[in-house]
C-alpha cells in the first residue's frame, strides 16, 4: 500500500486591519433633521434670545394691529361722520409716544425703575378717585371709568393701575425677601392684598369688571413668584370667586355676557349678537382670509371691530394665517418674559418681569377666549393690538421694562460688550485688526483737486 502523499496547506489570506473610526469633531454639527434641531436649539438658547425676541415680538404685534385698527376702523369712522383714518390717526399718535416710553423705560436702571412704583401709584389711585366725581368722570358703554383731557382725547387710569400695582408691588415683594419675611403669611398679604382690593374698589365702582379680573390676575401671579403656598391660593381664589359671583349674579348685563358662552344663535333681544358675529367673521375668513379691508362683519354687523373684537377682523380678513401669526407672536413674548424672570437673580426684577408677563398674557387669554366664544366678554382690548391710547401706554413702557431686564442679565450683558467691541469706533479699526494695506487711506477728491 501506497500512502497518499499529503495536500500543501493553503495559505489563509491575510487579514485586513479594521478600519479606524474617526471620532466626530467637537463642535461638529449633524446633519439632517437631527442637525437642524440642534442648530435650532443652539440658536435658541443663545444669551440674547429674549432680548431680541423682547424686542421684536413687541414691535411687530404694534405694526401689524395698527393696520388692522386702519382696516376695522374706517366703516365705523364714517359711520360716525368721521375721516375714514380718525382712529388710525389716533392710534399712530398713541403708538409715537408710546414709543418714547418703551425706549425711556428701556434705558433707566433697576433703581430708577423702583423709585417710580409709589409715586405712579399714588397717582394712580388718585385719578381713579377722580372717576368717580360727577362732571369729572366720562361714561363709555355703560362703565365710568374714563377721564376728559379735552377735545377726543380721554383716558382711562385704570390701565395705569395695571403698571403701578406690578411696580409696587415688586419692590415691596422685593424688599421683604431681602430681609426674608416673605416665608410669613402676613407679611405674603400685608400690604400688598389690600392695596390690591383698594384699586379693584375703585375700579369696580366704575363697572369695569374686566380690569378687575386682569389685576386679580396680577395678584395671584405676583403670590405664586413670591412662594405662597397652596393653601393661600385656594383661599385667596374662593373668596375672589365668591365676589365674583355676587357681581356677576346682581347684574343683569354681566349674566348676559355669561349666557352668550358658547352661543351660535343671538338669543331674544339678541343678547349674543356680538359673541356670535364674532364667531361668524373667524368662519368666513378660512386659511389665508378675504383679504385685507375685505371684511364684511365690520359693515355694521359686529360691534367694537376695532376694539374688543379686532381680533375677529383679523381672522376674517387674513384668515388662519393671521390669527396664528398674533398667537405665536405673543406666545414669543410671554416665553421671553418668564426666562428673564426665571434666570435674574434680582427679586426686582423677578417679580416685575412675572408681573408683566401675567398681565399681558392674561389680557390677551381673556380678549380672544372671548372672541372664540371661550369665555365670558368681559370688554378688555388685545394687548398692543386693539385700539386704544390708555391701554398701549402703559403697556409699551413695561415692554420696556422686560427690554432692560432682558439687556442687563449678566449673559446678554456680556453678550452685547463683546458684539460692540468687535464693531469700530470712529472709523478706527480694532484692536488686534490689521489692514490688507500699508498705504494711507484718504477720501476720494472730486475731480479738478489734486
Amino acid at each position: 500500500m501506497t500512502a497518499r502523499s499529503a495536500k500543501p496547506a493553503r495559505p489563509s489570506p491575510a487579514r485586513r486591519p479594521p478600519a479606524k473610526v474617526r471620532p466626530p469633531r467637537a463642535g461638529r454639527t449633524p446633519t439632517g433633521p437631527r442637525g437642524v434641531y440642534t442648530r435650532a436649539k443652539r440658536a435658541w438658547d443663545r444669551p440674547l434670545t429674549a432680548y431680541y425676541l423682547i424686542l421684536g415680538a413687541p414691535v411687530l404685534i404694534i405694526v401689524l394691529g395698527l393696520v388692522m385698527v386702519y382696516s376695522a376702523s374706517q366703516i365705523k369712522a364714517l359711520q360716525s361722520g368721521l375721516a375714514p383714518s380718525y382712529f388710525f390717526r389716533k392710534q399712530l399718535l398713541a403708538a409715537a409716544i408710546g414709543g418714547g416710553l418703551l425706549l425711556l423705560a428701556s434705558r433707566l436702571s433697576v433703581r430708577r425703575h423702583r423709585a417710580l412704583a409709589y409715586p405712579l401709584l399714588a397717582g394712580s389711585v388718585f385719578l381713579l378717585g377722580m372717576v368717580q366725581i360727577p362732571g369729572i368722570g366720562v361714561s363709555v358703554n355703560g362703565n365710568q371709568n374714563w377721564l376728559s383731557l379735552g377735545g377726543p382725547f380721554q383716558v382711562q387710569p385704570s390701565e395705569f393701575g395695571k403698571l403701578a400695582l406690578v411696580l409696587w408691588a415688586a419692590d415691596l415683594l422685593a424688599r421683604k425677601e431681602e430681609k426674608q419675611l416673605l416665608t410669613q403669611w402676613k407679611h405674603l398679604l400685608v400690604p400688598l392684598t389690600p392695596v390690591t382690593f383698594l384699586l379693584l374698589g375703585l375700579i369696580m365702582l366704575g363697572g369695569d369688571m374686566g380690569t378687575t379680573i386682569i389685576l386679580t390676575a396680577i395678584l395671584f401671579g405676583l403670590l405664586w413668584l413670591a412662594g405662597a403656598p397652596t393653601r393661600l391660593f385656594a383661599g385667596v381664589l374662593g373668596a375672589a370667586t365668591v365676589l365674583s359671583a355676587l357681581l356677576i349674579k346682581t347684574s343683569a348685563h354681566r349674566m348676559s355676557r355669561l349666557a352668550c358662552i358658547g352661543a351660535t344663535d343671538p338669543g331674544p333681544g339678541d343678547q349674543c349678537w356680538q359673541a356670535v358675529h364674532g364667531i361668524y367673521a373667524l368662519a368666513s375668513g378660512g386659511l389665508f382670509g378675504s383679504g385685507l379691508g375685505a371684511s364684511m362683519e365690520k359693515w355694521g354687523e359686529l360691534p367694537e371691530p376695532h376694539t374688543d373684537f379686532i381680533f375677529a377682523i383679523t381672522g376674517e380678513e387674513l384668515g388662519l394665517a393671521g390669527t396664528l401669526s398674533v398667537l405665536a407672536l405673543f406666545a414669543a413674548l410671554g416665553y421671553a418674559g418668564i426666562r428673564v424672570a426665571g434666570r435674574t437673580e434680582d427679586p426686582f426684577v423677578r417679580y416685575a418681569a412675572g408681573g408683566v408677563i401675567t398681565w399681558i398674557m392674561a389680557q390677551a387669554v381673556i380678549n380672544i377666549g372671548a372672541v372664540l366664544g371661550l369665555l365670558p366678554i368681559a370688554g378688555v382690548p388685545l394687548p398692543l393690538f386693539s385700539y386704544g391710547g390708555s391701554a398701549l401706554l402703559p403697556t409699551m413702557f413695561a415692554v420696556g421694562l422686560l427690554i432692560a431686564f432682558a439687556r442687563d442679565e449678566p449673559a446678554a450683558r456680556a453678550a452685547l460688550t463683546a458684539r460692540s467691541a468687535r464693531k469700530p469706533v470712529s472709523g478706527r479699526k480694532p484692536a488686534g485688526v490689521r489692514w490688507k494695506t500699508m498705504r494711507r487711506r484718504v477720501k476720494r477728491r472730486p475731480s479738478g483737486e489734486r
